[in-house]
């Protein structure tokens, strides 16, 4: 009832063991999800596992994308296609489980924790690939066994040890367009002595960035389908070329932004005054822009690290044990030049140019020169200007160093009863630095396009000949700026003028810290020997501490920069645990009980925050025959809130929603609850190629605002597993495996979104979630009164209903020897038959259905299959996933126009129907006679691409962020020695 990596039947394997590869007899060794060591590694939880060569025969070489692309994996947080992410977090890679959230996914390493960001995120990348002997995801809750953040499952990541040799290892491919090209070099050198060893593993690994310009569908916001033009829309009206819009009336007061029509410097004459009204013209097609093209579709990552192993046998009966880890990460994303629009900022900050300003072509300069059009009064003017010559980029640099130090042995407690202790210390720290380029100063903004006037050394300068602002940089000092002057214009004054850039550019800084520290004392042992067995039990205790901040310079925190305003994080909590579990075994080799084993579990939590929870955990194995093995578990677990969730500042986003009152595209539209606050044919608004006008899904000109809430009490849940393991006598080498699975989580804490609330306050009827008050702990947005449009939103973390996940995992592994060589064939299911989100504490509305919308898909099934035979190897696998569902964005892609889902009412709520999608890979290996290991392959063989997704799910860009982005060519090299 073995398994193999990647394609596993679920049966437990062991964590660590004791003694060399040659000894006879069998350890006693400590399985994923039970602290009690057994000779036994079958347990009543499912365990897959994934081995070191089934690592090495498949073309994905980091930790975390071999993680990605097992079955029971949701759609991946922080997408390296989102380039908009911001905060310490962006850069890593954090497993989902079950599409709970990475949060809810424990990763441990060795058995112990690995460190978290102020988000609770564990980035699986961070361990050497060359280290990892095996990974073991237990597909079951176990917070009883391992305490907060394990309601999805546990994944725990086994490095080599006891190592003797050394072995390097090189990696290098690229996408079939010649880009992204990925590096890893990776060595392992292991020494080994009577009482002790030491292993060693150093990785270093570089992904170059994608362009969003060199594929289809991130060429535009909104693509018509495979290697197609995008649709108009795609493209932006906020420009590097520059618009001025004057006032509705040439008397409005300074800074109201009512506008007319843009105005562009006719450029298709060359030398044109930009100060001269009569040079500009109205908008045309040549006017647009289209931003992905300075944009990262996939964002570069260089990463450094180095992790050491040692154990030393002090005495026959004490032995200390050690990891040190370092890592350093530093990733890179860009966006096209931030789109400046004076008049849409926040209140306070509108930035018009100046009536006095020497570039205003409406302004008293016109006068002075006779450039004035008749009968119109002198004026300010709002402008566009995207900024084409300073591209956004955002690098984040995260260094983490991890030690952790346990003392151990082993005494005999009565006859023949051994028991084991262990007890150490582990301490995490992540220091976090995002350095972020492209945004501009507001204020600098301001004076730079403020009164303006030419001086006597033919230089434009800032203030007035009465009262000048000396030129430069510094405090006191001004440089002008004519943000009508287009990219690529000849002209001091321009965005392309340094002395302008360096004015209005400053670079923003943010300084990130966690820390872990953990105490623990473990004892496992047998307390009695029954009839069918020892009667076993494990004891702890734990002292955990996680501390952490986040803090963005003094000009991000004021708002006083392009860049999206944020407040600092800190905060600290502590627990004290302890925890107790008991083996009890009911039946042995008897007539239809080979084996009846219960397991119970419970762990008792103190937080200095919350207060106390105690959960427990029941399991049971029977084996009818020895081919046959029945397991259940049912299991109470708990998590907190973390640092960020409790204790996080309030922040910008320019965020993309759906309005449910849009009168096209919203689920509500025209309903009584939506007319009670927009007006019939109610339209929300896009920043299209025309300017302000109705669209689909679009970004708001506003900045919203999402922060914490420190009113959030601890989740809880209740998982459940049921399933059967099947070796056939009659058939050799095939294993089988069928396991139900649910998961409910209670007072969830789920990070809100403006597409939920509006859906929840109008579509579902949840009048709670319709809340314009002052309540923190709920979704608050204002709309004006008139026009219907949102003006003001402010979300934040919030304790919902509940979160509830349920469906199978059906595994099937064969191996077939033969003359031709060994055949191996394996296929691994995962189907969700529910996700459910109940949003409404009250329970005031149906639950929103998340299951096939997105990116929740239905089934992911991969299908391996392997074919070995002396120096020689191949393998073809198939990564299989479910067709999805999303709102039609476009009359021409709505293949369900009358979809009515269950929440929503009554009301129908067309949606668009995406089909499934299903990726190749491959590879060829040759075992070399100067002990090496030579493979070449390609991911995605036949250069599969999925249709366009507008809801963008995962992603920056139509196109589902977890999905291949084309075929992945790759050679691979060992050398061992």
């Amino acid at each position: 009832m073995g398994t193999t990596a990647l394609v596993g039947t679920g049966i437990a394997s062991a964590q660590d063991t004791a003694g060399s590869k040659d000894a006879t007899t069998l350890d006693r060794v400590e399985v994923t999800g039970s602290r009690i060591r057994q000779v036994d590694v079958e347990t009543a939880a499912p365990v897959l596992q994934i081995t070191r060569a089934d690592i090495e025969k498949q073309g994905f070489k980091s930790v975390a994308d071999i993680l990605q692309n097992i079955t029971a994996a949701g759609s991946p947080a922080i997408s390296r296609t989102s380039p908009l992410s911001s905060g310490e977090s962006v850069g890593g890679y954090y497993i989902d489980l079950r599409n709970l959230g990475p949060n809810r996914t424990l990763v441990l390493v060795n058995g112990k924790r690995l460190g978290a960001t102020n988000d609770g995120l564990q980035d699986v990348s961070s361990i050497p690939s060359g280290m990892v002997e095996r990974i073991e995801v237990l597909k079951d809750g176990a917070s009883t066994i391992y305490g907060s953040d394990a309601i999805a499952g546990v994944i725990n990541i086994i490095t080599r040890k006891n190592f003797e040799g050394a072995e390097a290892n090189a990696y290098i491919g690229q996408w079939g367009q010649g880009d992204g090209t990925r590096q890893n070099y990776d060595f392992t050198i292991g020494f080994t002595g009577d009482r002790g060893s030491v292993t060693i593993g150093a990785e270093y690994a570089k992904e170059d960035p994608v362009w969003a310009r060199d594929r289809w569908f991130s060429q535009a916001l909104f693509p018509t389908g495979e290697k197609s033009e995008p649709r108009d829309f795609g493209f932006s009206g906020t420009t590097q070329w520059g618009a001025l819009l004057i006032p509705t009336g040439a008397t409005l007061p300074n800074g109201t932004p009512q506008m007319g029509a843009p105005r562009f410097l006719a450029r298709e004459t060359p030398g044109l005054d930009p100060r001269n009204i009569a040079n500009f013209r109205a908008r045309n097609g040549s006017d647009v822009s289209l931003p992905s093209s300075q944009s990262t579709v996939y964002s570069g990552i260089e990463r450094k690290s180095l992790f050491v192993n040692a154990g030393y046998d002090i005495t026959d009966w004490l032995r200390f044990d050690t990891d040190i880890q370092y890592n350093d990460r530093d990733s890179f994303a860009q966006n096209a030049g931030y789109p400046f629009q004076s008049a849409v900022l926040s209140p306070g900050f509108n930035t018009p140019m100046s009536v006095d300003s020497y570039f205003n072509p409406v302004g008293n300069q016109a006068v002075a020169n006779g450039t004035m059009p008749a009968g119109q009064a002198p004026t300010f003017v709002h402008f566009v200007r995207r900024g084409w010559e300073v591209p956004r980029q955002v690098r984040n640099s995260l260094t983490t160093y991890r030690f952790t130090g346990t003392f151990s042995g082993s005494f005999e407690l009565g006859e023949g009863k051994i028991w084991d202790w262990d007890a150490g210390y582990l301490y995490n720290e992540n220091k976090a630095t995002q350095i972020s380029t492209g945004n501009l100063n507001v204020a600098n903004v301001r004076r730079a396009v403020g009164p303006s006037f030419l001086n006597a050394q033919g230089q434009v300068q800032c203030g007035t000949a009465a009262n000048p602002i000396a030129l430069g940089v510094g405090g006191g000092q001004c440089t002008p700026w004519n943000p009508l002057l287009p990219f690529g214009y000849a002209g001091t004054n321009g965005l392309n003028d340094p002395n302008v850039q360096k004015y209005l550019y400053q670079n923003g800084q943010a300084l990130g810290k966690t820390k872990t520290t953990d105490y623990f004392v473990n004892f496992s042992g047998t307390l009695a020997t029954l009839p069918a067995g020892d009667l076993s039990l494990a004891v702890g205790y734990e002292h955990r501490k996680e501390q952490g901040n986040f803090s963005p310079d003094a000009i991000s925190q004021t708002g006083g920069s392009t860049d999206l305003a944020s407040g600092p994080t800190g905060g600290s909590y502590t627990l004290d645990e302890f925890y107790g579990e008991l083996q009890i075994p009911i039946l042995a080799d008897m007539p239809g009980a080979k084996e009846l084993t219960v397991n119970l579990a419970t762990r008792y939590s103190d937080y200095d925050t919350f207060g106390d929870t105690v959960n427990s955990k029941f399991g049971v194995k029977w084996k009818p025959i020895d081919s046959l093995l029945v397991r259940a578990t049912y299991a109470e677990g708990f998590r907190a809130p973390t640092i960020a969730d409790l204790y996080g500042g309030l922040g910008q986003s320019f965020s993309f929603y759906t309005d449910a009152c849009d009168t096209l595209f919203g689920d509500a539209a025209g309903n009584a609850r939506c007319l009670q606050n927009v007006p019939a044919g109610f339209r929300q608004l896009a920043n299209t190629a025309s300017g302000l006008a109705p669209g689909p899904g679009t970004q708001t000109n506003t900045p919203f605002l999402s922060g914490s809430n420190d009113q959030l009490v601890p989740e809880t849940s209740t998982s459940k597993t049921f399933g059967v393991v099947w070796s056939p006598g009659f058939v050799e080498n095939l294993n089988l495996s069928l396991d139900w699975w649910s998961i409910k989580i209670e007072n969830a804490i789920t990070g809100d979104s403006p597409t939920r609330v509006l859906a929840d306050c109008y579509t579902r009827g949840i009048e709670s979630r319709c809340n314009t008050g002052q309540d923190p702990a709920r979704s608050r947005f204002t709309r004006d009164p008139v026009t219907g449009a949102i003006t003001s939103f402010i979300f934040a973390p919030i304790n919902v209903g509940y979160n509830e996940v349920e469906g199978f995992d059906f595994d099937v592994n064969y191996r077939l020897d033969t003359q031709w060589g060994r055949f191996g064939f394996a296929w691994l299911n995962s189907y969700t038959s529910k996700n459910e989100l109940q949003t409404d504490i009250l329970g005031e509305g149906a639950p929103s259905q998340q299951n096939g919308f997105g990116g929740f898909f239905r089934l992911r099934s991969n299908l391996n299959m392997s074919w070995d035979k002396g120096p020689w190897g191949f393998t073809w696998g198939l990564r299989y996933y479910s067709g999805v569902k999303e709102e039609c964005y476009f009359d021409d892609r709505c293949s369900l126009p009358d979809y009515m889902a269950p929440d929503t009412n009554g009301q129908v709520s067309p949606k668009n129907e995406i089909g499934s999608n299903t990726f190749h890979d491959m590879q060829v290996r040759f075992n070399a006679p100067w002990n090496a290991t030579i493979a070449v392959g390609a991911n995605n063989v036949f250069e599969h691409y999925a249709a366009p997704q507008y809801d963008q799910p995962n992603s920056g860009y139509s196109y589902y962020g977890g999905y291949d982005i084309g075929r992945f060519v790759y050679f691979k090299y060992q050398q061992r020695f």
